[in-house]
């Protein structure tokens, strides 16, 4: 049950009816309106800018923004629900609702249970890359905000009706898995008694140290002597195999499974397959747009490595990019766009019309490109959206923490994860716009206090929980299923504060759409934070008012009531939870 669209839906038919008598053109793009909770609650439940929005085509036909609002305000004051409508200022309608609206939100939550809010399926699929991390060492704690990010997008989308596949790029190609390998097979001989030191570039990090044992073990000494061009290929294979199974470990103690794994390696054609690189820029340029040229000199200062040279070129700049891009390097090799575009291709070609991408923000430059790849190669059908998360700054009581020992360059994941739980590390990266920077205090995200929120939130849900315990202590003859609540009186929730609840319950199937549609997944976690506030704030009230409290010992029927609107609440809490991949505890200890 969403009010918001049923308002919606009876707004545009006043809105047409006014159309019919010629009080606004018959083509009306009922689109542009909106019907949502007014900025203050005293003005009442809904509030609409329709007449204000279609003030041009109002004086257009003679009247104005007001007369249209009185008009439409005249017609809701007619429809079932509605206790009271208000025309405030030029043209703003709000709209008070009748109690009975809000017993009826009820019982669609007692009924739906956590699939509140679920939208039916839509058509198309949507695929999501996130993570795509280098398999070149274990995650770091910058990793988590896109990961996590990625994946609560991923099960918005999914809640919103969408039919979404995770997936996980693995950039398993270049010069920086070639560096893998050789610092593995430093950690070879290693593991064969020889005394190593690690050169700069190399990873220094402990965690290849297995992968070096695992070879030793595996093949012996007879690697030792022979020239890397005979070692490299099956070192690089073991060592990226093993990082993509140290990856794999460490989003799983975050909660976080993809679907589907796809290798630039692949792509390239290097272990034997087709190259799909070169067939993706064949397909453009039989189309015209890839060409050879020269590119203009970058403006300012000539970087060291600029070549005025001809090259082989996408005209990115006929889809919206600033400057045309280079497809072929000098010596020959695949530029690590050209190798983009075959795989974004790849996605097209697998149906996926509906593309977004997670980056961090340091890979802001090149989302114009890749957009322009994507219209390119799918005719303008598919859409990209490329999700920027900023960074991550750990702190431990308000000061930097330091590297860590186990890469020896950077904190990782798994590390965080293991300090603090996975549910405060989800809930917290989500707390923030993922374009906006993050402080994460380790500190702080284990506090059990209201400044914290995920315990806030959790809190919340639990001590819901116990209330439904306590009601079950007082009356053990109460059905307090869900759907056994929902034939109590909800007429006699009249108080301010429980009035406000269920106008906070009424809103989340609102909020899941608004955040689907925006692709901002935090919006969930905000929202579950302020109807824990709501909660909270009643909860404390009946601790001073003893008639508020949600177990009333002389009175069942009212109990039963309130008992309905706290199930209700846990439901929607456990559902925002579980969008966001946190757990809903049934207690705090």
């Amino acid at each position: 049950m969403n009010i918001f669209e049923d308002f919606q839906a009876r707004v545009g038919a006043a809105l047409n009816d006014l159309a019919t008598a010629g009080r606004l053109p018959a083509d009306l793009d009922l689109s542009r309106f909106v019907v949502e909770p007014p900025r203050e609650a005293a003005h009442g439940d809904l509030s609409t800018n329709a007449a204000m929005v279609y003030a041009r085509e109002a004086k257009a036909a003679g009247g104005n923004p007001r007369a249209i609002a009185e008009a439409i305000a005249a017609a809701l004051r007619k429809t079932p629900d509605v206790q009271a409508v208000e025309v405030a200022g030029p043209g703003f309608i709000n709209i008070r609702l009748a109690p009975e609206i809000y017993a009826r939100v009820l019982v669609a939550i007692l009924e739906r249970g956590v699939d509140y809010g679920r939208a039916s399926p839509v058509a198309g699929k949507v695929n999501v890359e996130y993570v795509s991390a280098n398999p070149t060492g274990p995650m770091h704690v910058g990793h988590a905000r896109g990961a996590v990010f990625g994946d609560a997008l991923a099960n918005l989308l999914a809640f919103a009706g969408s039919e979404v596949t995770r997936e996980y790029y693995v950039n398993d190609a270049g010069a920086q898995v070639d560096v893998l390998a050789r610092s593995a097979f430093l950690r070879y001989r290693e593991a064969l008694g020889e005394v190593e030191t690690i050169p700069e570039g190399l990873y220094p990090g402990d965690y290849l140290k297995p992968v070096g044992e695992a070879l030793a073990a595996e093949v012996g000494a007879a690697l030792r002597d022979q020239p890397e061009s005979q070692w490299l290929p099956l070192v690089r294979s073991r060592a990226i195999a093993a990082m993509m199974a140290l990856i794999k470990d460490d989003l799983a103690a975050l909660h976080i499974v993809h679907e589907v794994f796809s290798s630039e390696r692949a792509l390239t054609g290097a272990d034997g397959g087709a190259d799909q690189v070169s067939a993706a820029i064949e397909d453009l340029r039989s189309r015209g747009i890839v060409y050879v040229g020269r590119l203009p000199p970058p403006k300012g200062q000539l970087p060291d490595d600029w070549e005025d040279r001809e090259q082989t070129l996408f005209r990115s700049t006929d889809f919206g990019d600033d400057v045309d891009r280079p497809l072929i390097k000098s010596d020959g090799g695949y530029t690590y766009f050209a190798s983009d575009i075959a795989y974004h291709k790849s996605k097209i070609d697998r149906g996926f019309l509906n593309l977004i991408d997670v980056w961090g923000a340091d890979h802001g430059g090149y989302v114009k490109r890749m957009q322009a790849a994507v219209a390119a190669l799918s005719g303008g059908r598919a859409r990209l959206d490329v999700r920027l998360c900023q960074l991550v700054r750990l702190m431990r009581a308000g000061e930097p923490v330091k590297m860590s020992k186990r890469s020896g360059e950077f904190v990782t994941l798994r590390e965080v994860v293991d300090e603090v739980g996975a549910d405060p590390v989800r809930f917290i990266m989500l707390m923030r716009k993922n374009d906006a920077p993050l402080d994460f205090d380790l500190a702080k995200v284990i506090e059990q206090s209201q400044d914290n929120p995920v315990f806030y939130v959790q809190y919340a849900h639990a001590r819901a929980r116990s209330v439904l315990r306590q009601a079950r202590t007082v009356f053990p003859d109460l059905d307090i299923a869900p759907k056994g609540l929902c034939g109590a009186e909800f007429s006699q929730l009249t108080d301010d504060g429980e009035r406000g609840l269920m106008r906070g319950l009424a809103q989340y199937p609102r909020v899941v759409l608004q955040a689907a549609d925006a692709h901002e997944p935090h919006r969930i976690a905000f929202y579950a934070h302020d109807l824990a506030t709501l909660f909270h704030a009643h909860w404390n009230r009946g601790k001073d008012s003893p008639h508020l409290r949600f177990v009333n010992e002389g009175n069942a029927s009212l109990t039963n009531a309130r008992i309905g609107l706290v199930t209700a609440i846990a439901l929607v809490l456990n559902s925002a939870l579980t969008i966001l991949g946190v757990s809903a505890p049934e207690e705090m200890r």
